[in-house]
């Protein structure tokens, strides 16, 4: 079969990355059995090694013009395969829920956990392919979401994801031929709509499209696979025996090489450093802070109720060193909000069900629709913060993760969300004499546990993990805020103050 020129800058079947096959291969039936029950033997047990290893998630992502046999395929492998640890999603326009949300939201919610194969029937790759062809994306807008998706991908692999796409492939003539089959038989009939044969009249924009798509986003970290479909029996072992050999290469016993995407830190010479600048010394009578409260905790509930709120959502993260006083300002936040238009998401050590997952997953999760706010008592940080501390991760995971949050933040921000971050800083007197009441009063001790006292221990390198973070990923557009929280009057009117203060700019 020869490709159309749209496709001719992609790499062929030398290259390790992306395989094409440019003849037009055909099995016969007999041939096609004999190879299928060896090719399905070996994939139920390389899927039980993957569950039973605890490998990480398997994503395969299907796309391509139609009539290509991707649904076809999908079944032969629910056919071959164990589907008690199959997952297939489809995707077509989002729905309010979801365009309310992210681009990525949906995309995230399903990813499979460790031990499983994700099947995505449609995915990441259709929406900017169909608005570029109906002229609904520009060259420029379409350059800026697959670079955010190259980034997304080699992410999930850095995570431990094999992520494996495959492009379905027809000609012209082979994709009306291959309607009209599908169209005549009335078991396969409900296959063909209205946009199917639509969509055959923008054939060369969709070559246009896609090749370049394909090209930009055929990365080492998740290639592309071309996949003939004009055959059936040819398309099913191809696409089986590249998902069995990825199996085997990922399964083996070779470690993966982890590689750090940021500079290395580097420590002030003069010990100077947002949180050392900060003036501990700012209080608020409580007089002041009574009226100070109430204006701005009624300036906040004015400004999530205006029109141009249901434009946007609301996200805060609270971190800070323990017994600065999160909770008490996150309280002070709530109580000028309807109960039903936030949530609060207190953070903890990952579930078993999040340890199954990247470790942005559970945040994503609770990303709000837009005229709502969510509040993250803790937050993503905690993989440059506890993780890097405690060795929860390798230094190249939480390296890394600085990018990786700037990235998720800037999806937040580009859909409308404003996103603010607190650091509650107290100094290492005030925390120890906080320690010493929650100890004295009988409502307050369970707030303080053991490993707060193991925690203090490691104040100073607590504090050089909070400089790099900060220094790292404070972005104009999803700041961090350094909130002097000796006095907790003080704190608690500078945050909320802040919060208007941003909210107010944002609704102009």
């Amino acid at each position: 079969m020869g490709f159309p020129d749209a496709f001719a800058g992609i790499p062929t079947s030398g290259d390790k990355h992306v395989r094409v096959r440019r003849s037009r291969p055909r099995y016969r039936q007999k041939t096609f059995r004999r190879e299928e029950e060896s090719l399905r033997a070996e994939l139920l047990l390389a899927q039980t090694a993957l569950r039973e290893k605890a490998g990480g998630p398997v994503i395969l992502v299907v796309s391509g013009v139609d009539g290509a046999g991707k649904s076809e395929t999908i079944a032969t492998l629910y056919e071959w395969m164990d589907p008690r640890f199959l997952s297939t999603q489809a995707y077509s326009t989002p729905n309010d829920e979801e365009r309310e949300r992210p681009f990525m939201w949906r995309f995230w919610r399903a990813l499979p956990p460790k031990g499983r194969i994700g099947i995505f029937s449609g995915s990441w790759y259709s929406i900017p392919i169909a608005r570029r062809i109906a002229r609904k994306l520009s060259r420029n807008a379409l350059e800026t979401q697959l670079e955010q998706i190259n980034r997304f991908e080699e992410m999930l692999v850095n995570e431990g994801a094999l992520v494996l796409k495959f492009w379905f492939h027809l000609t012209r003539e082979g994709q009306k031929t291959r309607l009209k089959k599908l169209e005549k038989d009335p078991r396969t009939a409900w296959r063909v709509t209205r946009e199917s044969w639509a969509r055959t009249r923008t054939y060369d924009e969709l070559l246009d499209v896609a090749g370049h798509v394909l090209r930009v986003t055929n990365t080492a970290a998740a290639p592309w696979t071309i996949v003939d479909g004009t055959d059936d029996n040819y398309r099913s072992l191809h696409v089986g025996r590249i998902l069995l050999d990825a199996l085997h290469h990922y399964l083996d016993d070779t470690p993966r090489p982890a590689t750090s995407v940021a500079p290395p830190l580097v420590t002030s010479l003069d010990q100077r450093n947002v949180i050392t600048a900060l003036d501990m010394g700012q209080t608020l009578t409580d007089r002041k802070y009574e009226l100070e409260l109430a204006k701005w905790q009624g300036q906040l509930a004015e400004l999530v109720r205006h029109k141009n709120f249901r434009k946007h959502s609301l996200v805060l993260a609270f971190e800070g060193m323990d017994a600065a006083g999160k909770g008490g300002a996150i309280r002070r936040v709530t109580a000028a909000l309807d109960p039903r238009r936030f949530q609060i998401v207190p953070i903890a050590a990952p579930s078993d069900e999040e340890r199954a997952q990247a470790y942005l997953w559970r945040f994503w999760r609770h990303v709000p629709r837009l005229g709502r706010a969510t509040i993250f008592d803790r937050s993503w940080y905690g993989r440059v913060l506890v993780e890097r501390i405690e060795g929860f991760c390798a230094e190249a995971d939480w390296l890394r993760a600085y990018a990786e949050i700037n990235d998720f933040e800037h999806e937040l921000v580009q859909d409308g969300s404003v996103v603010l971050k607190f650091w509650l800083q107290i100094d290492k007197d005030e925390q120890l004499r906080r320690f010493k009441e929650r100890e004295s009063i009988e409502h307050k001790r369970f707030k303080i546990t053991e490993e707060d006292w193991r925690n203090r221990k490691k104040w100073d390198i607590y504090q050089q993990a909070a400089v790099d973070m900060i220094d790292r990923t404070s972005t104009g557009h999803a700041p961090w805020i350094a909130v002097e929280a000796n006095d907790k009057n003080f704190a608690r009117v500078k945050i909320l103050k802040t919060i208007c203060q941003h909210l107010e700019r944002a609704l102009k």
